[in-house]
């Protein structure tokens, strides 16, 4: 069962989702894996209300396979969209919706698309350059970060709403904020032309 402090940040999400990437079909709110922060992201899963997403990270961690396996059949059952990160293999064998690249893996979009067209293929990116480049590439969506002073990156100066807005006017692309995302945070979005947020802390702390 969804949390009240999930139920506004699912709220205000949709609140802050761009005609475009609601007519795209895109989630308002993604939650993030990481083990440092969420022990059990399966528990998480669970409370994600249908429409939103969840994108495996813990590139290293133990039993990653697995945890794919379990992630994927959650979201199947309650109507999420899952994506591997960094993965191909691991996200077709798990049955994912698709794949999220790192910045420097964004080259790569172009030949996994022909690989699997179906695919939705995302991308992370920390500033302008990185995300006129998955853009170009054909990225479905790009997660811009650190938006908001956030837990996983203390020392990471943050873009701010006015800049993240700039780039999200800026990109040829539906653009998710990443980064410091919570229910108070989130409100700021509601202008920016944002695809919506992506959070650790804000869904599961």
């Amino acid at each position: 069962m969804a949390s009240p402090k999930l139920d506004t940040l699912w709220r205000l999400s949709k609140a802050a989702q761009s005609r475009d990437a609601r007519a795209r079909g895109l989630p308002p709110l993604w939650f993030m894996t990481d083990r440092a922060r969420v022990a059990d992201p399966g528990a998480v899963a669970l409370t994600l209300p249908r429409g939103a997403g969840i994108i495996l990270r813990d590139y290293d961690a133990p039993g990653r396979a697995e945890l794919a396996h379990a992630l994927a059949g959650i979201a199947r059952r309650r109507g999420l969209l899952f994506l591997v990160a960094g993965d191909e293999a691991l996200a077709a064998a798990s049955g994912a919706d698709g794949i999220h690249l790192p910045e420097w893996l964004a080259g790569r979009i172009r030949a996994i698309r022909r690989r699997h067209p179906s695919w939705l293929v995302t991308a992370a990116a920390h500033g302008r350059t990185a995300l006129r480049r998955a853009a170009l590439a054909g990225a479905d969506a790009v997660f811009v970060s650190p938006v908001f002073p956030t837990r996983s990156h203390p020392d990471a100066p943050c873009l701010g709403v006015l800049r993240f807005a700039a780039l999200v006017r800026s990109a040829d692309v539906p653009v998710y904020a990443l980064g410091g995302v919570n229910a108070q945070s989130i409100a700021r979005l509601r202008a920016t032309g944002a695809a919506g947020a992506a959070a650790i802390g804000g869904i599961a702390a």
